[in-house]
């Protein structure tokens, strides 16, 4: 075989192979494996914990709150306090907590908070904001020798050349509290009706602190609540329009042997004056009333907004017998408590001329804070 016969035989097996190779079975796709739907476990719906029954208003668990005013001693007011609610758990079986807040607007923003389960001794200011602010119920006022209505007193010292309103332009104003409708909402207005800026105000921390802030010199007046002295057996008494400082000699005024009375010839002073007596039984001497105010209706006792009528109408008669007890001077009658010498039914509307003051004066709870 010469090369070229064996050069077309190669040409022809290689081109053989070729096609066969193209003919060979196709090659196939591996099959798809579907993944499995993953599905959500079923979702179990919670158990509702069991919830505990909350103790009944009034239980040992759940008692009833009082509140007080801090406008005299706290000391006083919790003594005193735990009397009345000793005899309010005699007569109803219901269980009571003193409590006095550190301020008139703590009192006010307690009983909101607490709705249904809070009692408070509050002024007519306070009482008048707490119903504006989350409707706070007026059930009684209190009564003072006789009287449904108080007075703010402005003092002065004794011996300073103040004669009127108007000089106090300048001066130095000592108050019990910013919520206290005596100490400060009533002279905030006769200060302003009658155009008296004071140069500085201060806020002694209650009625007595006030009239001692006067009687050091650490403010130049100040205002407090009045109560119309108690006259012996034959003396004068007093009536509106008639001077409100004892009708004898104020050199004569003295404690009682006990020094639970500054008595001045018989006469009892019963402002707040009296309130510092035993540190400084000459503060008649001292201090003396500048002027009055206009008449203010009497402090409240009131409801939480929520409070259960039921338990109500129980706490309202059994306060009401408390009030004819011996008890009761030595609890709210106390003269160094709130001398509340009882209490009559009040409204909502004998509280409409607070209203108007504090209208006037443009508090709110929140300047009070």
């Amino acid at each position: 075989m010469n090369k070229r016969s064996l050069f077309v035989l190669l040409s022809l097996i290689v081109t053989a192979s070729m096609i066969l190779s193209a003919c060979g079975t196709p090659a196939t796709e591996a099959p798809v494996v579907e993944e499995p739907v993953a599905t959500e476990a079923p979702v179990e719906e919670p158990t509702a914990e069991p919830t505990e029954e909350m103790p009944a208003i009034g239980s040992p668990e759940h008692p009833i709150k009082v509140l007080f005013v801090p406008s005299v001693d706290a000391n006083v007011i919790v003594t005193g306090g735990e009397v009345m609610a000793a005899a309010l758990n005699e007569a109803t079986g219901l269980t009571f907590e003193v409590v006095v807040p550190t301020s008139y607007a703590a009192t006010i923003e307690e009983m909101c908070a607490s709705p249904a389960d809070t009692m408070a001794f509050i002024p007519a200011f306070g009482y008048v904001l707490a119903n504006d602010l989350c409707g706070v119920d007026v059930a009684f006022k209190a009564v003072r020798r006789g009287w449904g209505v108080y007075w703010t007193m402005i003092v002065v010292a004794r011996d300073s050349d103040i004669q009127s309103i108007e000089d106090l332009d300048g001066k130095k104003f000592a108050f019990p509290d910013a919520g206290s409708t005596s100490g400060y909402l009533v002279p905030s207005v006769m200060l302003k009706e009658a155009g008296v800026t004071p140069s500085e105000e201060l806020e002694a921390g209650g009625h007595p602190q006030a009239v001692r802030a006067v009687y050091t010199g650490e403010a130049d007046f100040a205002a407090a609540f009045y109560s119309p002295y108690a006259a012996p057996e034959g003396g004068t008494k007093w009536d509106l329009g008639m001077d409100p400082e004892v009708p004898v000699d104020v050199n004569s005024c003295a404690l009682n042997e006990d020094a639970s009375q500054l008595l001045c010839e018989g006469y009892r002073v019963l402002d707040a004056r009296a309130n510092i007596r035993e540190e400084f039984p000459d503060v008649v001497s001292k201090v003396r009333i500048l002027m009055l105010s206009p008449d203010i209706p009497n402090d409240t006792m009131s409801f939480g907004p929520e409070f259960p009528a039921e338990l109500r109408t129980q706490i309202q008669d059994a306060l009401l017998a408390f009030a004819a007890t011996e008890a009761w001077g030595t609890s709210l009658g106390s003269e160094d408590f709130y001398g509340w010498s009882g209490m009559q039914p009040a409204t909502d509307a004998e509280y409409d001329f607070i209203r108007k003051l504090v209208v006037e004066s443009g508090t709110t709870i929140e300047s009070l804070r």
